[in-house]
């Protein structure tokens, strides 16, 4: 199976990139799965419904969240009828939407995409290792589902490498988010699982993570509230993974990384031949 997975997408000019981009990338890179985490696309913070209906429009299969999936609330009512937006597995009970979510393919292949948190420098929510380890135990890689997707929305690259090794060989990838800044330690793990600690993001990086560059930095040095962050509207980038996986066990045959447009330097990958 051929999978993109797209980092944080911020703001209009990441969203309309990922837009102009994806339909493209689906076609030359033959694309089987593409999860998009979408939690800032509106303006930086939080997605509206009628956004995800652009991302999905454009080829994006699942899209994910993470701590800014409330922000904007009119996604708490839509979010119950729109399985293909999941939001992390580890919120309270009761809360709208779910986690995960199984998407088959038009030719009977399944793969699983979860949503999980991370707690070291996050939100106190509950613990993402044991409810993955659950979640896991009814579906098994290689035997109910052909791959199996887990975006880990997490600040510590500690916690995002532990939770990676700790699931190595019961899922396909392990891709970090939150931080917005691609990290160079892709990979293939020892049990078959590929990993990299973060995605990066889809925005225009002459930034701060995504955002307007003056009013962050005042943030920093006056250490008062200021003026509402708003997202660097520049050239952006487009930031992710591409993964291609053995159907019959889901692991990871080659991983590498996505980046296109922008300031950041240009990668492409190149499917293998099956």
């Amino acid at each position: 199976m051929r999978i993109l997975f797209l980092g944080d997408v911020v703001g209009r000019v990441g969203r309309e990139l990922v837009e102009a981009s994806l339909p493209g990338l689906r076609a030359r890179l033959r694309l089987d799965l593409v999860v998009v985490n979408g939690e800032n696309a509106s303006h930086g913070f939080g997605l509206a419904p009628a956004m995800a209906t652009c991302l999905f429009a454009a080829g994006a299969d699942v899209i994910t969240l993470g701590n800014h999936a409330w922000d904007r609330k009119e996604l708490i009512g839509h979010i119950s009828q729109a399985p293909r937006i999941i939001r992390p597995l580890n919120f309270p009970p009761g809360t709208p939407g779910l986690g995960h979510v199984v998407v088959s393919l038009a030719d009977g292949r399944r793969a699983l995409v979860v949503n999980a948190m991370g707690r070291l420098f996050m939100d106190p929510l509950d613990d993402p290792f044991r409810l993955t380890d659950e979640l896991l135990s009814r579906h098994r890689l290689g035997v109910t589902m052909q791959a199996a997707v887990v975006d880990f929305h997490a600040e510590a690259t500690s916690e995002k490498m532990a939770f990676a090794h700790h699931l190595d060989g019961r899922v396909s990838l392990v891709i970090g988010t939150h931080t917005h800044t691609p990290t160079a330690d892709h990979r293939i793990l020892s049990g078959g699982t590929a990993y990299m600690s973060d995605a990066g993001m889809c925005g225009d990086y002459d930034s701060v993570i995504g955002m307007a560059k003056a009013p962050a930095i005042a943030r920093f040095i006056r250490k008062m509230p200021g003026e509402r962050l708003g997202p660097a509207e520049g050239a952006a980038s487009l930031s992710g993974l591409f993964v291609q996986t053995d159907d019959r066990t889901g692991h990871a045959r080659a991983v590498a990384p996505l980046r296109m447009g922008g300031g950041l330097s240009e990668a492409v990958p190149e499917p293998m031949v099956d």
